[in-house]
């Protein structure tokens, strides 16, 4: 039976859920689909910020292929003419739709959201997106201004709504035309919120009181850090609450009443978003389609909340690449459920404590540059072959194996194989690692060090996540013929997960780290 696929992409979201674990985040409608799904705990994007890491998911390609390590590049002219997913999808009989942000809007996706080679019918922006920037966060004496911690009353708002209602609202409409079409469909649905400005409806502050919220547990800049891995969120400081504070660029630190703010907020507008989901969810269900669709649910980069001192993106650190990556697909990770029963009831984050546990949680490390071959034979797709050493000139290909494999073995199951292997190299290579990279235009911290422009890169950080450690060099680039030097290297990293899982120990300097070397230029 052939499934649709319904894929949802949230801006910004670290794991803060309840199925991931989190006492204080209310969730339940995520946690309620990741109560039918594989949940991925150990999954990670290769470029902390947006454009890049969303040309490389949808195309199966790193951002050395798609030479996209900004916003401001067409891979298609600047690279090589890849097929995306959802092109592969389109060539393959399925209707696509794409609503909210799934490319990143503008040059990066030939402003058209690579309309018309990705998608069936053009693709549908909320007409309110338009006021994200603008100043509606109500400040003292009832003025109006562009905050980042900026709780509103819906219907104040331009149209009496927000982006992601919209969003909401127009891909359950499209649920409810396919149901009628017959023909399967893979539906993209791309969330803005957590992403800043935290613009969410005010009522959401309710659900976390000031008192309850801590900072993060290291919320200062880490002794053994290279300034080049520091990212000084330039962004945050642009807005007018932060601006008015006056802190010192670029360590700060934010003052701590106000971290707290920002934290209260970003949780709170995960649980709006959470609400979002719940309501297309429950529309699958309405529409019927719950037992023939893939569901997966995953976000584009993390997020800093104070770790490290940091805030935003634009590192390689844990906090800013891991995001939560989790799959519905019926009759493999749950099982179908008789007609006219609910997969899916909404359910409200006011009235539902506690999240349900995951169907099978996988500590595998993973990749979102997997995502394409994952669906593709998820679907029953033939699965996209693997890309050779170089292919700029290869349309179809995929630089992330699918990682379908993980779904039902048993963490042991994996492990035997492993020991079957008679190359020692290549054993070590059976441990899956999860590579991440972020450009840096000078050695210390300056004005464009979070989002510098390609020809003003100068160094790049090379990370490798291990299920035991992450491991980063810093090294020479050169944006002119897009190549690394892996002899000039400027800083290092090495924090180990069990006794530093917080990575703010870095013991680069005193191990010997030839392994992980060879291992990163494998």
């Amino acid at each position: 039976d052939d499934l649709n696929v319904l894929f949802i992409v949230v801006d910004d979201l670290r794991p803060v859920l309840g199925c991931y674990g989190d006492k204080l985040v209310k969730s339940p409608n995520i946690d309620q689909l990741a109560s039918q799904s594989v949940v991925f705990s150990n999954a990670y994007a290769q470029q902390a910020v947006c454009a890049p890491s969303r040309v490389s998911f949808l195309t199966g390609r790193r951002p050395d292929t798609t030479r996209l390590y900004d916003f401001y590049s067409y891979w298609r002219v600047h690279a090589g003419n890849y097929s995306t997913m959802p092109q592969y999808f389109k060539e393959n009989g399925y209707v696509t739709l794409s609503v909210g942000k799934v490319f990143h809007p503008g040059v990066s996706s030939n402003y058209s959201d690579d309309y018309p080679y990705s998608w069936s019918i053009r693709p549908f922006h909320p007409s309110t997106e338009k006021y994200e920037n603008d100043k509606t966060c109500r400040g003292k004496g009832g003025k109006l201004y562009a905050n980042l911690v900026c709780p509103v009353d819906v219907t104040k708002m331009p149209s009496g709504t927000l982006p992601d209602i919209q969003s909401t609202e127009e891909a359950i409409r499209l649920l409810n035309v396919m149901k009628n079409k017959q023909q399967k469909f893979f539906l993209a649905i791309g969330y803005h919120k957590p992403h800043i400005p935290l613009r969410y409806p005010q009522e959401f502050l309710k659900l976390y009181p000031l008192e309850n919220i801590t900072l993060a547990p290291d919320p200062w800049v880490p002794e053994k850090l290279p300034p080049v891995a520091y990212n000084p969120w330039t962004d945050i400081r642009q807005r007018d609450d932060v601006e008015a504070l006056n802190v010192s660029f670029p360590y700060g630190p934010l003052p701590d009443d106000f971290q707290r703010q920002v934290r209260q907020s970003y949780y709170a507008a995960v649980s709006y978003l959470d609400t979002q989901v719940g309501r297309l969810l429950n529309a699958l269900d309405d529409v019927g389609l719950s037992n023939n669709t893939i569901v997966v649910f995953t976000g584009d980069h993390g997020w800093s909340l104070g770790e490290h001192g940091e805030w935003a993106k634009y590192s390689n650190f844990d906090v800013a690449t891991c995001v939560p990556l989790m799959f519905y697909v019926p009759g493999m990770t749950a099982r179908p459920v008789s007609r006219g029963k609910r997969v899916f009831p909404y359910l409200d984050p006011f009235s539902h404590g506690l999240g349900l546990v995951p169907q099978g949680q996988s500590k595998k490390v993973v990749e979102l540059v997997s995502l394409f071959s994952t669906l593709a034979e998820l679907a029953g797709l033939q699965v996209p072959p693997a890309c050779p050493e170089t292919s700029f000139h290869v349309v179809l290909c995929t630089e992330g194996a699918s990682i379908v494999r993980y779904f039902n073995a048993s963490e042991e199951k994996v492990e035997e194989e492993k020991e079957g292997c008679d190359d020692a190299y290549k054993c070590f290579n059976e441990e899956p690692v999860a590579f991440s990279q972020y450009p840096r235009p000078a050695d210390s911290p300056q004005w464009n060090s979070d989002k510098p422009k390609l020809k003003d890169i100068r160094i790049m950080g090379y990370s490798m996540r291990a299920v035991d450690y992450r491991y980063t060099v810093w090294v020479g680039f050169n944006p002119n013929n897009f190549s690394a030097d892996f002899e000039d290297v400027h800083a290092g990293e090495l924090y180990m997960v069990e006794t530093d899982p917080n990575q703010d120990y870095n013991i680069y300097n005193n191990t010997s780290h030839s392994s992980f070397f060879k291992k990163i230029l494998g």
